[in-house]
Formats: structure tokens, C-alpha cells, sequence
């Protein structure tokens, strides 16, 4: 079935909105002061966001791209495989739902963030924070550095794989072979089409649990945030609620580091994509 453009903007503005209720919401869950999942470890949190990119997947997959991050959009769009027609659009409905989601995240744990006492917590359920960062400015520096370091490379490996799995599944190399024998791309698509799907829906799987390994790997220095929306849109949420909603312990938003996980996974995104068209497509 083909998609309007607008339906895919608005799809991407509801599957990135579902990766933070899934993804952030798990961080609040385990960070918050009173919750029933209050300290109960990293690894709810690396299944929070690798289900808060695999269920999106798949329920969207087929109408937007699941693009879910404004880095893998311009790295698709840098490699001449996005129009850059629509490229403002998709960023700015993964923004908003990055937002959006934040919101219903604050609005279902509005009473623990009365309750929790370390502003770490609070902003942490928001935005990353560099695990070097010891509140003096002089660990500016080293958080740069650090957390640079530690975005790009996460970003690199998610998007390098998100291509290679939604890209060079099982049964791909038929259409190839199709075209070769005098169909269009189009056409021997559709042939193979019954015959991969169940290849394709394991694409997504796995993209899921790639995010997943990821949290858990290169989660220790900065969280990861690998994404520009689902670390900005919640870090201006932040911002603009008030202590009467985010309690005592709200603090700054650290905006001096804001800037790394914005532009480190788009680097890492425009390299990825196309190191990987260069070598597959």
C-alpha cells in the first residue's frame, strides 16, 4: 500500500513519540524516587529502549521508513536514498513526538518526580547526561570529549546495522536476480515479496535487540542518546516545566553538553549510510 507523505510525517511523529514513552519512560521507572521499578537496574532500560525502536518497527516500518531520528533521516538523505524534499518535514514530526512522548511520560510519573531528591534523576529521564561530568565546569571538557566519542561511535554501529539488516536480509539478492532477468525494481519486489516478509519482520527484530545490545554496551558514559530527537525534544521539555511539576529537585538542563548528542550521531549517521551504499548498494 502506498502512504501520503503527510500520513508518513505524522506516522513518524507517532513511532518517535512511542520511542520515548517506551525508552524514557523505562529510565523514569528505575530513577525515580517510590516507583515499583525504582533501582531496579540498567537492564530495564536497555529492554525499554530496544522495544521502544523494535515495536515501532514494526507496526510502521512499511509507512514511514521508522526513521525515528533526525540523524538517520539526513544520512539517508546525504546518500541520495531520501528525497531531500521532505527531510525538514520528517525532523520537525520527530521533534515534536520526541516532546510529545516526554510529556505523557512526566504526566504518568508527575508524583515521583515530586519525590525524587537528585536533580541527576530528573534530567536523566529526559536527556543524557556524560557520566564524566562531576558538576564543575572544569569536567566540561572531558564530557565532550568522552561523550562525543562514545555518541558517534553507538551511532555509527546502529545506523551501519540498521541498513545492513533492513537492507541485506535473506532473499534480498532475488530481486537482483529479477531485475537482471528484464523486471523492474518495482515488479520483482512484488514477486519475492510473499517470500521474504518473514525475513524482513526478523530485520526489524533484530533492530530492535541491536539498540538493546547497544544501551547495554556503550550505555555507561552517556546513556547513549544515538539520536538528536529523542535527546533535544525531552532536554527543552525539561526547560520549560516548572519545579511545580518536576519538583525540588529539577536543576539546569545542562545545555553546555547539549550540542554532543545532536551533532555526533548526525556525523556518524551521513558516514554509516553511506560507507554502507558505497560497499552494498
Amino acid at each position: 500500500m502506498e502512504f501520503s507523505w503527510m500520513v508518513k510525517y505524522i506516522t513518524e511523529f507517532i513511532a518517535t513519540a512511542l520511542l520515548i514513552i517506551l525508552g524514557n519512560g523505562s529510565v523514569a521507572n528505575v530513577d525515580l524516587k517510590g516507583t515499583k521499578g525504582n533501582n531496579s537496574g540498567w537492564v530495564i532500560i536497555a529492554l525499554g529502549y530496544g522495544f521502544g525502536v523494535m515495536m515501532p518497527a514494526l507496526m510502521f516500518g512499511n509507512v514511514s521508513g521508522n526513521h525515528i531520528n533526525p540523524a538517520f533521516t539526513l544520512g539517508l538523505a546525504v546518500a541520495g536514498l531520501f528525497p531531500w524534499a521532505h527531510v525538514l518535514q520528517y525532523i520537525i514530526a520527530q521533534m515534536l513526538g520526541a516532546m510529545f512522548g516526554q510529556l505523557i511520560v512526566v504526566m504518568v510519573y508527575k508524583p515521583y518526580y515530586l519525590k525524587t531528591e537528585n536533580p541527576n534523576h530528573v534530567l536523566g529521564s529526559f536527556s543524557t547526561i556524560s557520566a564524566v561530568d562531576d558538576g564543575t565546569a572544569s569536567s566540561h571538557k572531558a564530557s565532550y570529549i568522552n561523550g562525543f566519542l562514545n555518541e558517534f561511535v553507538g551511532s555509527f554501529v546502529l545506523f551501519f546495522g540498521a541498513m545492513a539488516l533492513t537492507k541485506n536480509y535473506f532473499g534480498v539478492e532475488l530481486v537482483g536476480k529479477l531485475v537482471h532477468a528484464g523486471y523492474d525494481q518495482t515488479s520483482a519486489a512484488t514477486q519475492i515479496s510473499p517470500y521474504v516478509t518473514g525475513s524482513l519482520a526478523v530485520a526489524h527484530l533484530g533492530l530492535g535487540f541491536l539498540v538493546m545490545t547497544l544501551v547495554a554496551s556503550l550505555g555507561g558514559p552517556t546513556g547513549p542518546g544515538l539520536n538528536p530527537a529523542r535527546d533535544l525534544g525531552p532536554r527543552i521539555v525539561h526547560f520549560f516545566l516548572p519545579k511545580s511539576i518536576l519538583g525540588q529537585a529539577k536543576e539546569d538542563s545542562k545545555w553546555w553538553y547539549a550540542w554532543v548528542p545532536v551533532v555526533a550521531p548526525i556525523l556518524a549517521g551521513m558516514l554509516a549510510v553511506s560507507l554502507f551504499k558505497a560497499l552494498y548498494l
